[in-house]
C-alpha cells in the first residue's frame, strides 16, 4: 500500500477489524454488482470509496430523469447512457 493509499484508507485501517492487512484485501478485491439502479448504485459507490480494488457492474438499461431522485451514482449529464457506464464515472470521480 501506498502513501496516498495508507492516508485515504487509515480510518479503516485504524479499526481493529479491518486494519492494513483488511484494507490490502479489499484493495486487491473484486466485486461484481448486477443492477446499477436504486440499491446498486449507492453499493457501487460505497464499495468504491471502501477501495475494492476492482467492480464490475452489468445493467444494460439507460439513465433516465425519472431515476435521479433514487439512484444516487447518476446525474443529469448522464441522461441517455447506460447506467453502467455512469456509476463507473461517478466512482472514478471519488
Amino acid at each position: 500500500m501506498n502513501d496516498e493509499q495508507l492516508l485515504r484508507y487509515s480510518r479503516h485501517i485504524l479499526l481493529d477489524e479491518i486494519g492494513i492487512e483488511g484494507q490490502e484485501k479489499l484493495l486487491s478485491s473484486h466485486v461484481l454488482i448486477v443492477g446499477a439502479g436504486g440499491l446498486g448504485s449507492p453499493v457501487a459507490l460505497y464499495l468504491g470509496s471502501a477501495g475494492v480494488g476492482r467492480i464490475t457492474i452489468v445493467d444494460h438499461d439507460r439513465v433516465d430523469a425519472t431515476n435521479l431522485q433514487r439512484q444516487i451514482a447518476h446525474n443529469l449529464a448522464r441522461i441517455g447512457e447506460f447506467k453502467a457506464a455512469s456509476v463507473v464515472q461517478s466512482i472514478a470521480a471519488i
